[in-house]
């Protein structure tokens, strides 16, 4: 039997409340976890890395707290083992919502993405 997806999201998200909002109108039922409070873990921000997802892509580029910690110019400087540990432990600076299902990964949200990510779920 499959898991039901992890969706990491911020509830003050408009992104998030949209990518919420596709799941449930395709009846996927997943596990929403506040990705403030509990973060992906390094091993999954690894995974993701490991799929194809660049480092940069995990970042939520856009946030406060990317912008405060200065990371646009700190980031290439970085280890990737050192941004992951960064991200695992800081879950606002992880791009949202992060999707972790069955060991894929997705970051963002797109209908056409999701689409992809979920396609046994596409009837029309």
């Amino acid at each position: 039997m499959a898991h039901k997806p992890v969706v990491y999201c911020y509830s003050g998200c408009g992104t998030c409340r949209k990518a919420l909002a596709w799941l449930a109108a395709q009846g996927v039922e997943c596990d929403v976890r506040p990705i403030r409070e509990t973060p992906p873990s390094k091993a999954e921000l690894e995974a993701a890395l490991a799929q194809g997802i660049p480092l940069k892509g995990l970042f939520n580029v856009s946030g406060g707290d990317y912008k405060e910690l200065g990371l646009k110019d700190k980031l290439a400087a970085m280890t990737v083992s050192e941004a992951v540990a960064l991200l695992a432990s800081r879950g606002n600076l992880v791009k949202r919502p992060f999707v972790a299902h069955d060991g894929k990964h997705l970051v963002g949200f797109s209908e056409e993405s999701f689409e992809s990510f979920f396609p046994s779920r596409r009837r029309s």
